[in-house]
């Protein structure tokens, strides 16, 4: 009887192994993974990683010419969009790694 408990626990232990090896690599990959948010009809973009770093923002002259709080606006609305796509990406990588199961959408990665 202890055999059989023995090999499960040994059992246990190489996949919790494995699954924080695939954990770790899913991570590496949203690190490098970049998405990019828009608004105003792509008038601003902003490119984020999978760790919500920020790593470009591009804003189309012709919004230079508008007041200061549509600016704010459309740079916010990017930024939020890319927030939106970096959850999704994260979701749909964990959902893989959990082998389908839906995540909840307030789920983020603990980095």
């Amino acid at each position: 009887m202890m055999k059989g408990l023995d090999d499960l626990m040994k059992q246990a232990q190489l996949m919790q192994g494995k699954m924080q090896e695939q954990m770790q690599q899913v991570q590496e990959d949203l690190a490098k993974a970049q998405v990019t948010g828009e608004s105003g009809a792509g008038l601003v973009k902003v490119v984020m990683t999978g760790r919500y770093d920020v790593r470009k923002v591009d804003i189309d002259p012709e919004v230079l010419s508008e007041d200061k709080e549509l600016l704010e606006d459309l740079i916010a609305a990017a930024v939020n969009d890319s927030v939106r796509q970096v959850d999704q990406l994260q979701r749909d990588k964990f959902g893989d790694l959990a082998g389908g199961i839906p995540l909840p959408n307030n789920f983020t990665v603990p980095f």
